[in-house]
């Protein structure tokens, strides 16, 4: 690292706290390097009350841009010049595109788990979706699949008033039309299911404490055309995924969402592509 530091490096950075164990500075140097590109990326611990500190570092020492993570991420919103239409409707920022002084605010969650999808043959424009979940992950791929196409988003959440709020920003942006429900309405998740193309857990359910737990009741909720994906990539199967390749669905886990939101970022701040198989071999040996 030291031996390619130059006069000339474009620095850039994750604001959040914690941000000790990030893989984020791994992946993104070992990319510059493989691409030999003039760039450091470091972390630096931010709190939400440091946020306007850091926006003003950030521009003092023309960094290029930098990720988000929390407690940041709404915290920044304000202080963007711009917000990508993504970004306006979850109402937060995890990449930053500084422009000269512009600064740009992108959300890219959502854009790495449907490059994710992409990749495992799955294409969501016109698709039916049910959607567990209304947080941060959820939202974000919420206002995505909207964006990108999806004929019908129907959420449910353990708190349908979350999920109310978090439908009511991205509805009347998109063709897409959004549906809530609780998710212990068993008939309605049951007919929604049996209705729709691709099924996204966005909850902690399935991972630790929740580790061998489902949050959907059984497998005869499931049939074989559906796809069915989750967020959580630790385990790299939980048990809704067992489930699914019990019933012959298609399935995916959350490692391609963590893969592709980083590679979005390098892409917007480098305008060339990440090496995602090399970064892949060195974040997941054991896939």
């Amino acid at each position: 690292m030291e031996q390619r530091i130059t006069g000339s490096t474009v620095l850039l950075g994750l604001f959040g706290s914690p941000v000790k164990h990030s893989v984020s500075p791994m992946m993104h140097n070992l990319s510059f390097k493989a691409l030999g590109l003039d760039y450091a990326y470091l972390a630096f611990e931010v709190g939400s009350g440091e946020v306007p500190q850091a926006i003003a570092a950030l521009k003092a020492f023309r960094m290029r841009g930098a990720n988000v993570t929390m407690p940041c991420k709404t915290a920044v919103v304000p202080l963007m010049d711009r917000l990508t239409p993504a970004a306006q409707m979850v109402g937060a920022v995890n990449t930053i595109i500084n422009d000269e002084g512009i600064l740009t605010g992108h959300i890219t969650d959502g854009e790495g788990y449907l490059r994710s999808l992409r990749e495992e043959g799955f294409e969501i424009s016109g698709k039916k979706v049910v959607l567990l979940g209304a947080g941060g992950a959820a939202t974000a791929i919420c206002a995505q699949a909207a964006l990108d196409g999806a004929a019908q988003i129907t959420v449910f959440n353990r708190n349908e008033e979350r999920a109310r709020n978090m439908v009511s920003r991205i509805e009347g942006k998109t063709n897409c039309t959004l549906e809530v429900f609780p998710l212990n309405d068993r008939e309605a998740l049951k007919y929604s299911l049996d209705k729709s193309e691709l099924l996204i857990n966005a909850t902690q359910v399935g991972m630790k404490p929740m580790e061998g737990q489902s949050p959907i009741p059984d497998q005869s909720f499931l049939h074989r055309e559906l796809f069915v994906s989750d967020v959580i990539y630790q385990p790299r199967e939980t048990l809704l995924l067992q489930m699914a390749k019990e019933t012959g669905c298609r399935t995916m886990n959350g490692l391609g969402m963590v893969l592709y939101q980083g590679a979005a970022s390098f892409e917007k701040w480098t305008g060339k592509p990440m090496p995602v198989e090399l970064v892949k071999k060195a974040l997941f040996p054991e896939k």
